[in-house]
């Protein structure tokens, strides 16, 4: 069966992957903050590439999370975003626009102000009580995405006895409550990176099919994050080629939606991996 989510009133169907391609916002993000804030010439170069090369959608964040990253007042973060928006709503305003925030009331505006399509929250609704009732009246699709502990400590030495299945258990807890309140364009993202060692990230990654079990759109987001780089001794500038051979693995085993900081060279590989089992 296909799977679909309602974007703007139209059926978006993941009948093949989707490339999602990063606008970083900020100044500090562990691989290319500091390019695009307070600089919309910067942010025109990088929409039009990320269109240009071929992605699906955009992923706009003003927050950075990698760990131990500074915190950001809402109207700065909204400031910062605001910038996005006016910028692709002149480049491309029919550009499908996901907004990476814990924040119920940037989300609003995103959504009412900006004309986002989508809200991904890194949070799972967990920073922000007013979340999971304003994605349900804003009628818009929620990335839910799992993260242990918050930016600050998540990488405080994480622990799990049992990662995929936690991480499931989670989401499906998170799950009922959005269904409840009758929000269903609802996309999974394991959150790679986010609360979870080197380890816990590659058994994620051995068992991402199991996360088949919502019978929803699975996000993978690891491009050019620690994994990699502490895999291989090297840095998130050298990271590209690993990137490309875990979201190889990533699309075997049933991703819907890269994100992703290289759009051309990962459309390259879901181009390649459709024709590969094309005939299956």
């Amino acid at each position: 069966m296909t799977l679909q989510i309602n974007i703007k009133g139209k059926l978006y169907s993941f009948d093949q992957p989707k490339v999602m391609g990063i606008l970083n916002l900020t100044p500090d993000s562990f691989y290319d903050g500091g390019k695009y804030i307070h600089n919309a010439d910067n942010i025109k170069a990088r929409v039009e590439q990320i269109l240009t090369e071929g992605a699906d959608m955009i992923d706009m964040g003003a927050y950075s999370s990698r760990p131990g990253a500074d915190d950001v007042t809402p109207d700065e973060e909204w400031r910062r975003l605001a910038e996005g928006f006016e910028v692709i709503n002149k480049i491309c305003p029919e550009a499908i626009v996901s907004v990476d925030t814990f924040r119920s009331d940037i989300a609003r505006k995103s959504v009412t102000d900006g004309g986002a399509s989508i809200i991904n929250d890194i949070s799972g609704g967990e920073l922000d009580d007013n979340m999971f009732s304003t994605i349900a009246d804003l009628h818009v699709p929620y990335i839910l995405m799992h993260m242990k502990g918050t930016p600050k400590n998540m990488q405080s030495a994480p622990t799990y006895n049992d990662v995929t299945g936690e991480v499931i258990g989670y989401l499906s807890n998170r799950l009922l409550s959005l269904r409840k309140l009758g929000v269903s364009d609802i996309i999974i993202d394991p959150g790679f990176g986010f609360g979870k060692t080197v380890e816990h990230n590659y058994t994620l990654l051995r068992n991402l099919s199991d996360f088949q079990i919502f019978n929803l759109p699975v996000l993978v987001g690891i491009s050019r994050k620690s994994m990699i780089y502490k895999t291989l001794g090297s840095s998130p500038a050298e990271s590209l080629n690993g990137t490309t051979i875990l979201n190889t693995l990533s699309l075997e085993r049933g991703a819907n939606i890269l994100r992703v900081h290289d759009v051309k060279e990962c459309v390259e590989c879901v181009k390649l991996f459709q024709k590969t089992y094309s005939d299956y």
